[in-house]
């Protein structure tokens, strides 16, 4: 069952997860209540951990690894090449447009992508290994691109929304700044 994929009852892989951690830290209760003779605040503070724990692990374990059996190269675009290194992508299956996306920066020059909040050294490679080195590529994606994006950025789904992207690069493509920004070319943040 791959990330965006639905289940038999129509939840998604991580929606699941999380059903089978929250049953997991009341089976760990249930246990603890019934065999342990502990202050119930310690039952229910582990039955909680446990919960959680499962919550975060099951989903990256087996929502993300299954997504990479389906035929898809995690974090590695489809691309087809065209003239003047643009690259056209398809669509997701699981959600959204790709936006178009570059082999390579253009005169071999990169915008610096961690001005943009949200993004930092990690994400910024990510970024350049999906096709976007630009702010006037983010600046140009619709709500269905960054649905795309959103949906494909592993370990880090949603960020282009939460963090608002596509406005801090349409100023900085424009050429302004944010407050961010500045304190990156301030050195203040990397």
């Amino acid at each position: 069952m791959g990330n965006g994929s639905k289940g038999s009852f129509g939840a998604s892989c991580p929606a699941i997860c999380w059903l089978v951690s929250i049953l997991l830290g009341l089976l760990v209760v249930a246990i603890l209540v019934t065999w342990a003779n502990w202050p119930m605040i310690i039952v229910l503070v582990l039955g909680l951990i446990a919960a959680v724990s499962a919550g975060w692990v099951l989903p990256s374990y087996f929502c993300l690894s299954q997504e990479g059996e389906s035929g898809s190269v995690t974090g590695s675009p489809d691309v087809a090449e065209e003239s003047g290194g643009a690259v056209i992508g398809g669509a997701n299956e699981d959600e959204g447009v790709k936006p178009v996306a570059l082999s390579a920066a253009r005169d071999d020059k990169a915008d610096d992508l961690k001005m943009i909040k949200g993004i930092g050294p990690k994400m910024e490679i990510m970024c350049n290994e999906m096709g976007f080195y630009h702010f006037d590529q983010i600046a140009a994606w619709s709500a269905d691109e960054v649905s795309w994006v959103d949906a494909n950025l592993e370990g880090f789904k949603g960020r282009v929304t939460r963090d608002d992207w596509v406005g801090q690069a349409r100023l900085l493509a424009a050429g302004g700044e944010t407050d961010f920004s500045k304190r990156v070319e301030d050195g203040g943040v990397y």
